[in-house]
């Protein structure tokens, strides 16, 4: 797209003086004084709302059942949700949830070890998985139909009977603990990074920890601990039934039969308590690495359900969908500037999908956050590249989209979102989110609202409901001191670049390295990583 001129939209109201004519006389009749004019400043954008409140998903009935039969296919899709996720971890026993849908996953059952667990499952090609995030664990699985009886009785044990071994424990346990010492901390700069801003962001809040827990809150965990935390949380009420594929009664019968035998009720939900939406931080997790992450985002009241929360998808996705070329920020600062690799935003909290570039489903959360990813940054460009994404975030609150540039993103979701749905897994989880967000056919709905979306219309709801000015901020770097210093003092952050650039782009860099960055110099600190997620 290209750059648009802010326009104003004052305007101009004069109120001119008419002398009529006069016969000549020795002192002419001057004309009145003209009124002076007052050009009134342009409408300033909303504030963001200093809390945002938590307020609660729907609930299904215990056990609902879900299920989009399709006759032409002979596997059977199962999705398990469970409204339970690290949002239930007690306190200093943070990663129990997601400990204990692993062990319970993984770690055999009653009858299997997990060897013969793997055994089993793999002359059947069948899967069995589990996932958890803040609020939600899933229990996934596909198998061929000829194989349904065998892989019933396994799944059921698996929720039912589960092994509960010491030693898959402590297995699943140091493989927890190295996925954050070892994965996040030492390898994984993007995950370090969403993980930091999330525990900025939600400071104090039961979304703050990682989800897979702390290296003390693990090393905590007995099994005890497990075997109790499986009868709270994994219970009939709290629990969605997905099927797809080659469904029938019977199936259904005999699944939610099984299903009956799990506790009916455990520990009391956990109430939300409502953030307080602080701006203006960034945290500065220190490591070794030879290139700067960065993320940014803010706790978000717009969610699925609100009528504005698809024009705001809608223009995240104009900004950066998930590793799609199509994006504003990836042709800006990658294409044309050679920046980074990746430059994303999301209208909601994105986790991709194994194998695919999609969200995962079955994420649903009661607060929601926007962000903006860039990575990895050469540390020399990291301020510039930060100012860019705000510059360009900044925008869209200021100027409506191009009907050219419109027209082509509306083109591209129309076709796109077909492709979050293409199998049964998604369709089902798409399906299940549905009941908690109360937005029955979801996909559908979002393919309809843009055919009546128009770029004015876009930009006021961002004018109301994107707040640049909001941001906080999470970095992970190795010379932190001089990231801290460069954001504290607010200096610009000049840009040269190894081959010619058009004076176009060069006009554009001008308004970007002097961009004030909503940053308040007492609110950075800095973080080692060996320290980060360790209690």
């Amino acid at each position: 797209m290209k750059t648009q001129t802010l326009v104003s939209l004052t305007a101009l109201l004069s109120l001119v003086g008419c002398a009529s004519q006069q016969k000549p006389a020795p002192e002419p009749t001057p004309p009145p004084a003209q009124e002076a004019t007052a050009t009134p400043p342009a409408e300033a954008p909303p504030k963001a709302p200093s809390e945002v409140p938590a307020i609660p998903l729907r609930q299904p009935k215990p056990m609902e059942l879900v299920v989009l039969a399709r006759p032409d296919t002979p596997i059977v899709t199962f999705r398990l949700v469970f409204h339970s996720g690290s949002i239930d971890d007690p306190k200093g026993k943070e990663g129990l949830t997601a400990l204990t849908a692993t062990l319970m996953a993984e770690g055999g059952t009653q009858k299997l070890t997990s060897a013969q667990l793997l055994d089993a499952l793999f002359p059947m090609a069948a899967e069995l998985d589990t996932s958890v995030d803040k609020e939600f664990t899933t229990f996934s699985g596909r198998v061929h139909r000829d194989f349904l009886p065998r892989y019933l009785d396994i799944l059921a044990d698996v929720l039912l009977a589960p092994r509960m071994d010491a030693a898959e424990l402590e297995r699943l346990r140091t493989n927890a603990i190295s996925t954050v010492e070892n994965g996040l901390r030492s390898a994984n700069d993007e995950g370090l990074g969403k993980a930091a801003l999330d525990a900025l962001i939600y400071e104090g809040h039961p979304y703050a920890h990682f989800i897979g827990g702390t290296v003390q809150g693990l090393k905590s965990i007995t099994l005890d601990d497990v075997k109790a935390h499986a009868q709270r949380v994994f219970t009939q009420d709290r629990l969605v039934v997905g099927l797809a594929g080659a469904v029938d009664d019977a199936l259904k019968q005999s699944l939610l039969s099984r299903l009956g035998t799990l506790p009916a009720t455990g520990a009391p939900r956990v109430t939300l308590p409502t953030v307080t939406a602080t701006s203006g931080r960034a945290v500065i997790i220190q490591k070794q690495t030879l290139s700067t992450a960065v993320s940014m985002g803010y706790v978000n009241p717009v969610r699925r359900g609100d009528p504005d929360f698809f024009p705001l998808a809608f223009a995240l996705t104009h900004l950066g969908e998930h590793r799609q070329s199509i994006g504003l920020l990836f042709n800006e600062l990658r294409e044309k500037r050679g920046l980074n690799y990746g430059d994303y935003a999301y209208a909601e909290h994105f986790i991709e999908a194994p194998g695919t570039t999609y969200n995962r489903t079955n994420i649903a959360r009661t607060q929601q956050d926007l962000t903006v990813w860039i990575r990895p940054v050469d540390p020399s460009h990291a301020m510039f590249a930060t100012r860019g994404a705000l510059y360009f975030l900044d925008q869209l609150v200021k100027e409506p989209i191009a009907q050219e540039r419109f027209d082509l993103m509306r083109g591209f979701l129309q076709g796109y979102s077909r492709l979050w749905e293409q199998t049964d897994p998604r369709r089902l989880g798409y399906a299940i989110d549905s009941l908690f967000y109360g937005t029955p056919d979801y996909l559908e709905q979002y393919r309809q609202a843009l055919t009546k979306m128009t770029p004015q219309s876009v930009q006021d709801v961002l004018r109301r409901r994107l707040h640049p000015s909001a941001l906080n901020f999470a970095f992970v770097t190795q010379d932190a001191e001089a990231l801290a210093n460069s954001l504290r003092s607010g200096q610009p952050s000049p840009m040269t670049y190894a081959s010619d650039k058009s004076q176009a782009l060069l006009d554009v860099d001008k308004s970007i390295i002097g961009l004030p960055l909503p940053v308040r110099a007492d609110a950075v600190t800095i973080t080692p990583a060996q320290s980060f997620m360790e209690k």
